[in-house]
């Protein structure tokens, strides 16, 4: 739907010259085309990843001065500088990137502002390049005076058909359910093996580079650069605008909403002209662009689309109270022999400890969460970790899957050390995590949380389909191991809380993790819920998996546990069978309580 919407709108313009002689229309036409192709690759960081910027102008402006530049001042040939204004923008995003690589949400927006009023600076005080203030007078290019937009109007065109196959190609390939991953939580996107830093530089680059050599055209058009023309704060609202009103994240909505604000910038133009003009003009589109914030938020493509689903009365399973199914559920052993591959370059070390942790210390200020914490995970068992609210379990397994760092200690898995690598490399080393409280990416299908994980970072498969043969058999596997097959296409946000726990479990299993990590597993779900988690892990490691638990549910722990460590105040007070924990005094001192036995189940 979304390409055929996108080709509709091409084959149009494509027209457009032909169906209107009228100049000033033509002009029109080409500045939507314009703030389409910036309004196209800003969704890309805006719609897909997340990130709001209001610095997406300069790439525009970077692409015109380098044009200008090259052919005004070298003599280079029109062609050689449009190209340069390609690899201007990529080195242009590449330092964006860098300076904004902890920058999120509202630091990112005013870091990418203040980047933009920089290059303004810089283009108004190096005049020995950009002739400062006075800009730069580009040379006409020789057209019959018939045709004399042709070549600015079929260029755009062009250039606006590959931006949009390009921004297609992108969501939907395995790189870009990485960036929709970020979106809808960066922590967690790490967590499943998505390089959240590299991603966002690959991003930045792709949307900059369309950009900067509209901007070389747009440089001929205009005929003039110079630096309060091309570096405009209003610029990037429009852009900003466009895709907000059209539909952040779709396809076809920055096109309709460059459609859009373009005229209505233009009418604004001829209605505030004048000293006072740039400042109204602010005004105006500042307050429209509160409007759609606060009366159109999802866009005008993702409204109708509602409306359309609305119409259709489509029921969901998923609100109908039904959990899991038997007769989808595939079994344990033969979901994992789907899901095992061999592409990733993991150590096949077979001693008798998959994980060993070594004098682990963690503080937070004048807080010891860990105090020289040591424990081994014997491998293809269950393993739990169990201690009273503050004793080290959370920040032990956060140490572990690498989402902090220790301040003393080791961590090893398979006999190497994993501590202090980035958390997407404890996820291509073997190690999956499920969290306390479910996070799946809410907003993405149950099939696209279960394509986005990524087993091992390879830049030939970037541009791979997430939904290929491959990573759709790997989804419907880890899907059917719950049990949950009729839920595959249903947002993973309307799924009950027990749901999401399963399908979390299975986000990770396609991991083809050798250790998983499940962190509260049985919290907040209901009795048969509890039961199917146990068979699932019971199951896990009768197929030759590790499993370490952290869990205060103590009749579902020590049902299913084969090796148990205690914590209390950061510190291992005793390690054991479950048996050996129920009668151990300094464990009931400290966190069992002996007023009432503590059984399980049977293994």
């Amino acid at each position: 739907m979304a390409i055929a919407g996108a080709a509709l709108v091409i084959v149009l313009l494509a027209i457009g010259p032909l169906t209107w002689s009228d100049l000033y229309i033509q002009n029109v036409l080409i500045l939507i085309m314009l703030l389409a192709i910036m309004a196209s690759t800003w969704n890309v960081m805006g719609g897909f990843t997340g990130y709001i910027s209001l610095g997406h102008s300069a790439f525009l402006g970077v692409g015109a001065y380098t044009t200008a530049v090259l052919v005004v001042q070298l003599g280079m040939p029109w062609w050689a500088g449009i190209a340069a204004s390609a690899v201007t923008s990529a080195l242009l995003a590449g330092c964006f990137a860098l300076a904004t690589r902890r920058a999120r949400g509202h630091a990112y927006i005013i870091v990418t502002f203040a980047a933009l009023e920089l290059l303004k600076v810089l283009a108004m005080n190096l005049t020995a390049i950009t002739n400062g203030n006075h800009g730069l007078v580009m040379p006409f290019l020789r057209v019959d005076p018939e045709y004399q937009l042709w070549p600015y109007y079929f260029g755009t065109l062009a250039l606006l058909v590959l931006t949009v196959a390009l921004v297609i190609v992108i969501r939907r390939s395995k790189f870009g359910a990485g960036l929709l991953s970020i979106r809808e939580d960066e922590d967690k996107a790490a967590s499943v093996g998505i390089p959240t830093s590299r991603y966002k530089l690959i991003a930045l680059v792709l949307s900059g580079v369309p950009v900067g050599l509209a901007g070389g055209i747009y440089a001929y058009y205009i005929g003039f650069v110079e630096p309060r023309g091309m570096f405009l704060i209003a610029v990037s609202m429009q852009i900003v605008l466009a895709v907000l009103l059209g539909g952040r994240g779709t396809i076809v909505g920055p096109l309709l909403g460059a459609a859009i604000v373009e005229p209505l910038s233009q009418l604004t133009n001829s209605l505030v002209g004048g000293a006072d003009g740039g400042a109204w003009k602010l005004v105006i589109f500042g307050a429209i662009l509160l409007a759609v914030i606060l009366l159109l938020p999802r866009g005008i493509i993702p409204t109708i689309g509602g409306l359309l689903g609305r119409l259709r009365q489509r029921t969901d399973d998923a609100l109908t109270g039904r959990r899991f199914d038997d007769e989808e559920t595939l079994p344990i052993g033969e979901a994992l022999r789907r899901l095992a591959t061999s592409d990733h370059g993991r150590t096949h070390d077979r001693s008798p400890d998959i994980l060993v942790v070594a004098g682990l210390s963690k503080r937070y200020g004048g807080v010891t969460a860990l105090d020289g914490c040591s424990f081994a995970v014997p491998r293809g068992s269950i393993t739990a970790l169990i201690g009273p609210n503050g004793s080290g379990k959370t920040t032990a397994f956060n140490v572990i899957d690498g989402s902090q760092r220790a301040d003393d200690g080791t961590v090893r898995l398979n006999g190497e050390r994993i501590d202090g690598l980035s958390r997407w490399e404890h996820a291509y080393r073997g190690v999956g995590r499920t969290f306390q409280s479910t996070r799946l990416f809410p907003a993405l299908t149950v099939r696209e949380n279960l394509v986005a994980p990524l087993r091992e970072f390879r830049w030939s498969r970037l541009a791979s389909p997430a939904m290929s043969g491959v990573e759709r058999e790997r989804a419907e596997a880890a899907i059917a191991l719950v049990g949950l097959t009729r839920y595959l296409d249903v947002r993973a946000g309307d799924l009950s809380y027990g749901q999401q726990k399963l399908v979390e479990l299975a986000q990770v299993l396609v991991l083809d993790p050798d250790l998983v990590l499940l962190d509260e597993p049985a919290s907040g779900i209901n009795p048969a819920l509890i039961d199917r988690m146990t068979e699932i892990i019971l199951a896990l490691r009768d197929a030759g998996k590790t499993v370490l638990i952290v869990e205060h549910n103590m009749p579902f722990v020590l049902g299913c546990a084969d090796v148990v460590h205690v914590l209390a105040a950061g510190r291992l007070i005793a390690s054991g069978s479950p048996d050996d924990i129920r009668s151990n005094p300094v464990v009931l001192d400290a966190y069992l309580g002996d007023s009432e036995p503590v059984t399980g189940g049977a293994k």
